[in-house]
Parts: structure tokens; C-alpha cells; sequence
């Protein structure tokens, strides 16, 4: 199966928000509706992707540039889904390596930063897995925080 990213549009919207998630997932990710609507209102910086599977839509991603706020070049990963049925196929880990590139392909690109619950012994094996190191809780003590360091900071 050929993994790409593709934007969200009108004729994919639908798709992408009827993907499920199992019920002990859904505890760890906003909904990929709020997450479009989100994005819609902060265009600029909020990046959103639709993930095929060849021509099927199997997922959904969120990234985001760096603001006023943020150090110079510092990017992150708010969402990141697969369908449960196409989860532990290697499709989560091909869609997250062109998520990478793309970041990495920006010419101010310093870091990527991705955030996830401490309980969630599968997301933290599988970003180590991607070459994300574990920093920290966040301000709120809520996600573990994690990073590829991609330039000096």
C-alpha cells in the first residue's frame, strides 16, 4: 500500500472524520473534526494532512509552525491517527516519516516536538521508535512532552 499525505478538502472531510478510533484510544486524541475546525481558524500556522492509503483515506495529521510565541523554528505534531483497522501495518510509521520530511524540509526547521500521555506505553515506544527523546511533562503536567532536535537550539 502506497502511504501519502494530502490535504483536506471538501471531498475528503467527510472520510476523515468518520475514521474510529477504539474506545480506549479515544482518551488520547481531539476528535479529527474539532482538529479541522481548529485549523481553519489559525490557517497560517495550523498544517492539516489527510493520510491515504493508496487512494483510501486511513488517517489523519496536524502540524503546526512556529508563532510569536514559539523559539524560531520550532514546530509540533498535534494530531496523529490511523484508523484502528490499518494500526500495526507499518502505515502509521510510513505517514509520520513523510510528515517528518516535510517539517524537515522547511528552511527554518530547528525541531519537532510531539506530545502524548504518560500512559500510553504504545505512543512512547513508537516515537522513540521515530527518534523523538522524551523531555519532560508539559507546564500542566498532563503530556510527556518529546523532541527530534534537528539544529541547534
Amino acid at each position: 500500500m502506497l502511504i501519502s499525505l494530502r490535504p483536506v478538502t471538501v471531498d475528503n472531510f467527510d472520510l476523515i472524520s468518520d475514521l474510529p478510533l477504539l474506545p480506549q484510544q479515544r482518551d488520547y486524541l481531539a476528535s479529527n473534526d474539532y482538529s479541522i475546525a481548529q485549523a481553519s481558524f489559525h490557517p497560517a500556522i495550523l498544517h492539516t494532512r489527510a493520510v491515504y492509503g493508496d487512494e483510501e483515506v486511513i488517517g489523519f495529521l496536524m502540524f503546526v509552525s512556529p508563532d510569536a510565541d514559539d523559539p524560531p523554528g520550532h514546530y509540533q505534531i498535534w494530531r496523529f491517527m490511523i484508523d484502528h483497522r490499518r494500526q500495526g501495518q507499518g502505515h502509521g510509521r510510513a505517514a509520520l516519516t513523510l510528515a517528518l520530511a516535510e517539517i524537515r524540509a522547511r528552511p527554518d526547521a530547528r525541531s519537532i516536538e510531539i506530545c502524548y500521555k504518560p500512559s500510553n506505553a504504545n505512543a512512547k515506544q513508537f516515537y522513540a521508535s521515530m527518534g523523538f527523546v522524551e523531555k519532560g511533562l508539559d507546564a500542566d503536567g498532563n503530556d510527556m512532552l518529546a523532541v527530534i532536535q534537528l539544529a541547534p537550539a
